[in-house]
């Protein structure tokens, strides 16, 4: 496994208490970064910076990212605690239901789209100007695969993510004269706890999308991440990189 130096940065990681999420803080802890876990579920935030607290300073704040107040208190209590905001990897996110677009209850199209992409949103416009302040930081927002080529029976998802596509490549091009790298990552579907949002036949159907044959591990993200947010991430910005297990198309 190859080790990034995260020594004397403090990262952040939405949705750290388990999945995706949980695999970038370990990666990022095992670097030596200080890592602020961003989750709404109390009980498994305790139980992830208890998990993750033999790898250094690891500490979880209860935070819905659809609260625009919410997630700037956590930034205040986080940089309080552990040091100005050097890495930001935004992994919250859900996956809705699963209906045509017909079908689609208006108020769970809403309900993905404030978490997926105004939360997204909410995070990297309270952390941001710090870190062009400093003149350093690194964001990674995980979009998906079906942001890109659209997953049916999940427009709502589907959409959500291309709009975090573009809120990256917009923020990127923002940011491009400073220290800071903004990029986001596509992957195809990892089989974490999402997969209980799914039907059985939707996840099938992604199963049936990847080439490889199999779902993409949260290691595999993590290593990809780890990167994105290191140091050695000098000059891309405004990218995206993909999982996808030979999915992607463009």
């Amino acid at each position: 496994m190859n080790q990034y130096d995260f020594k004397g940065r403090t990262a952040v990681v939405t949705g750290g208490a388990a999945g995706i999420g949980l695999a970038i803080a370990q990666r990022l802890a095992q670097g030596g970064a200080r890592v602020a876990l961003w989750d709404r579920d109390a009980r498994e935030l305790a139980q992830a910076e208890s998990g993750l607290a033999a790898l250094g300073q690891v500490r979880g704040y209860t935070v819905d990212i659809t609260d625009l107040a919410a997630v700037e208190q956590a930034a205040h209590d986080t940089a309080a605690a552990l040091g100005e905001i050097d890495i930001l990897v935004n992994s919250a996110g859900i996956a809705g239901a699963n209906a045509t677009v017909a079908q689609y209850p208006p108020d769970e199209w809403r309900r993905v789209i404030e978490v997926n992409l105004t939360g997204t949103f909410h995070v990297n416009r309270t952390v941001i100007a710090g870190m062009v302040a400093r003149n350093y930081g690194r964001i990674v927002n995980i979009a998906s695969i079906a942001g890109k080529e659209g997953n049916p029976n999940a427009a709502a998802y589907s959409a959500s993510k291309a709009g975090v596509i573009a809120l990256t490549k917009s923020l990127g091009k923002e940011t491009a004269g400073s220290g800071v790298a903004v990029n986001a990552i596509t992957p195809a579907a990892a089989k974490t706890r999402i997969f209980d949002q799914m039907s059985q036949q939707h996840i099938d159907y992604m199963l049936s999308k990847i080439p490889r044959g199999r779902f993409v591990k949260v290691e595999e993200i993590a290593a990809m991440v780890a990167w994105l947010v290191s140091e050695e991430n000098s000059f891309t910005t405004g990218a995206v990189f993909d999982l996808s297990g030979g999915r992607a198309t463009y």
